[in-house]
């Protein structure tokens, strides 16, 4: 092995020290956990003893529906993040970021990962997902991406007492990998992967499962050696350990608020101001100055002051207004300087500040300083004996890029597993199957004790268990003597039935919970609450254990995607709702002046500040039957509409569906208008006919008023030549009110033909 350089040896002693007896006892418990969950649940001493006994060696897994029900209720939905922006500003930004998050995820294929990583927590004791970036994505613009560690290789400072690893020392992933695949791995380090090598080339592994036929499961550690094939050369590769060493280290930074000068510009603006500025103060004082020489000058005149006294006073004044001007010239460049001269506020580290401080422009330009310590993540990766890089993540990213899933936190990295419990249940259930069984096989195949020579022992052996079957014994022998088997105590059946119910009593998994209608709730309600009283303790592992795990996801999310994303990004995002569609989304809009510079960013990402919180609850299944229930009882209460029901079913082409609601709602919409506009024309054709009806008694009663009164004037006018005159006036009256009757009559017929013909056209059209 070549000669190491410091950092090379620092890490490997620092592995080699978290390599403790402790972490080897953790990972032989949940390694066997592991193997129980996927039926391997005899070891090879005891598949040799059961078949040396003739005894059955096969296993009845109760821990595989277990496992596979509490990944179900941790997996059912994709988990959803909300982010708050600190200020009224970063409210919009903020919004941003769970599309941003929904966008990592489905790139990453984030589903299956956090599946994975769940079914190791249940099984394993804990999981892992990891937060990195793919440089060559997008065009070498860069995407953030997640990863699903192997809980095996992650080795976490044993000290750590924070949950989710945020006060550890360091975190270790260790792999062992081909040479071949370290340079696919690391393209630009192949010659430094080419020249490594390793003294300890081996992973670690603790299973105790079956071997060979008998094995019904292989993870990473089983695959052999010598099976590591060189694509290029067709020959044995050799492998190689991978280290990437995250580190927390506490470097020093000075917050600093100094001054900027103003630049040559603003310092000639300044000049122009201050000219301006006294050129009106000069012209003012000589305003001033010639009406107290005028006041003097009068004084003089009436004697009331000697000619030396006006002299010194003049003199006086002339050195005043001198005096004045220049006074006034500083103050108001010392004041507008001031107003030009801004106060920033920089964050440099501490050997920065101290090479800044001997500069005596800078001394002069501090306004403030104050010191503080921040957290930095730094990333060591070496292979074999060689360093490939060493370098610190982004300032804003203050956390560990690796995200613990844990089942049952423990107050140390070695939590336990779901699994760890059920495996003594799970033992004594194989055993009592298998007692049963052998029991029963002896029971159903005879043994039989007889004195040597008595039989023959080929013929028996052949024979004693067929129907019918005609044994020979030799003469004067004595006849063979079965051996019955002794019979299993009623107890002993009632250890399998209270086996399987602590089993489930242990996990939190009951047989209602998988579909078991013997164990099911004969009404709809009642299995409703079953539901909910039997998931509380699933539901106290997610929102005590998984929940915080997943903020602390979108927190890592939140810092990587911060430091990635400062370009102009567009990116669309599938909606899980059908109805909704795609949804785009656009992040650090560039804004341009009237002159086509860029002067800012709109939706500027990397500069938002807001905090992140998982939606509680958003990875658990919805029970489809209960919610949709509830959906129609608000359906009922007019709380929501149908297509919002409509948007939570399952029924087939539900696009279409909609398409079809918003047409009839459209002519719904039209028929509605239409009756509105039959109503108003009938109730104005039934005013006309009032209105008609009204105009034919004023006639009739006119017409009666007419004759009484020419009966009147007949009787009291006579005969005479008179009373024919006004007769005559009286009929022409009375013909041109009937005219005008008969005239006002056929309009009002006119209108009410006009309007019965409106109502018709409208009815035709209603129902076309």
């Amino acid at each position: 092995m070549a000669k190491q350089n410091k950092e090379v040896k620092r890490v490997r002693q620092l592995f080699n020290r978290i390599q403790t007896s402790v972490r080897s006892q953790w990972e032989y418990v949940n390694q066997k956990g592991f193997d129980f969950s996927n039926d391997n649940q005899l070891t090879e001493d005891e598949r040799i003893s059961l078949e040396e006994q003739g005894m059955p060696t096969f296993t009845i897994n109760r821990i595989m529906p277990v496992v596979e029900m509490l990944n179900f209720y941790a997996t059912a939905n994709a988990p959803r993040w909300q982010a708050i922006g600190v200020d009224g500003s970063d409210i919009d930004v903020a919004a941003v970021f769970s599309d941003m998050a929904d966008y990592v995820w489905d790139k990453s294929d984030g589903s299956t990962l956090y599946a994975n990583a769940i079914n190791d927590s249940v099984t394993k004791s804990m999981g892992y997902l990891m937060i990195d970036v793919d440089p060559d994505s997008d065009q070498g613009m860069g995407d953030v991406i997640i990863k699903q560690p192997e809980p095996f290789d992650v080795y976490v400072d044993p000290k750590s007492r924070d949950m989710l690893f945020r006060d550890a020392a360091f975190v270790f992933i260790r792999k062992v990998l081909p040479a071949s695949h370290l340079r696919e791995l690391y393209p630009d380090h192949a010659r430094k992967i080419k020249r490594a090598s390793s003294d300890q080339n081996i992973d670690y592994t603790y299973t105790e499962k079956s071997l060979g036929a008998f094995q019904k499961d292989f993870d990473y550690k089983d695959i052999p050696e010598s099976e590591t094939v060189d694509p290029l050369t067709g020959e044995t590769d050799k492998l190689l350990e991978l280290f990437e060493l995250y580190e927390k280290e506490k470097i020093q930074y000075v917050n600093v608020f100094h001054k900027v000068p103003p630049s040559k510009e603003a310092i000639t603006s300044i000049q122009q101001q201050v000219a301006v500025a006294m050129k009106e103060l000069k012209q003012e004082l000589a305003v001033k100055a010639a009406e107290q020489q005028l006041q003097l000058q009068q004084q003089l005149e009436a004697g009331e002051i000697i000619q030396e006294r006006f002299e010194l006073e003049m003199q006086k004044l002339q050195k005043g207004i001198e005096q004045q001007i220049k006074q006034t010239e500083e103050q108001y460049m010392s004041q507008l300087q001031a107003e030009s001269t801004k106060i920033e506020n920089s964050i440099v580290t501490k050997k920065e500040f101290d090479k800044l401080s001997e500069n005596p422009t800078f001394a002069s330009l501090l306004v403030d300083q104050i010191p503080f310590y921040e957290s930095k993540i730094k990333q060591t990766c070496l292979v074999g004996d060689t360093l490939l890089y060493s370098k610190y993540l982004p300032s804003n990213i203050t956390e560990y890029p690796i995200v613990p899933f844990h089942f049952k936190w423990t107050g140390t990295p070695f939590p336990i597993s779901a699994v760890s419990p059920l495996i003594g249940k799970q033992r004594e259930l194989n055993k009592a199957h298998q007692l049963m069984v052998h029991n029963a096989s002896l029971g159903s195949s005879l043994r039989w004790m007889h004195e040597e020579g008595a039989i023959d022992t080929d013929y028996w052996e052949q024979y004693s268990s067929s129907p019918g079957a005609l044994l020979p014994v030799r003469p004067g022998a004595v006849p063979p003597t079965p051996v019955q088997p002794a019979p299993l105590s009623n107890a002993f059946f009632g250890i399998v039935n209270e086996g399987k119910q602590d089993m489930e009593y242990l996990a939190g998994i009951y047989g209602a919970m998988q579909g078991d209608t013997s164990a099911q709730h004969d009404t709809y309600r009642g299995m409703l609450a079953m539901d909910e009283y039997g998931t509380r303790r699933v539901k106290r592992w997610l929102k005590n254990n998984i929940e915080p795990a997943l903020k602390q996801l979108g927190t890592v999310v939140k810092q990587f995607t911060q430091a990635v994303y400062t370009a102009h990004k567009v990116f669309r995002i599938v909606q899980p709702n059908a109805l909704q569609g795609e949804k785009e989304v656009e992040i650090n809009v560039p804004m341009y002046n009237d002159m086509g510079e860029a002067i800012g960013k709109w939706k500027d990402y990397s500069a938002a500040n807001f905090d992140i919180r998982i939606i509680s609850g958003s990875t658990l299944p919805v029970n489809r039957w209960a919610y949709l229930d509830e959906m129609k009882q608000l359906l009922q209460l007019g709380v929501i509409d149908d297509m919002a029901v409509l948007a939570e079913t399952d029924v087939r082409n539900k696009e279409q569906i909609a398409e079809r609601k918003s047409m009839y709602a459209q002519l719904q919409g039209k028929v509605s208008s239409m009756e509105g506009q039959i109503k108003d024309a009938q109730g104005t054709i039934e005013t006309l006919e009032r209105q008609l009806v009204q105009a034919g008694i004023k006639n009739k009663v006119m017409q009666a008023s007419v004759e009484v009164s020419q009966k009147k004037a007949d009787i009291k006018s006579g005969m005479d030549k008179e009373f024919y005159e006004t007769k005559a006036q009286q009929k022409v009256l009375r013909e041109n009110r009937r005219r005008n009757a008969d005239l006002e009559g056929s309009k009002l017929k006119k209108a009410i033909e006009s309007e019965t013909l409106k109502r018709k056209v409208l009815q035709d059209n209603t129902k076309k």
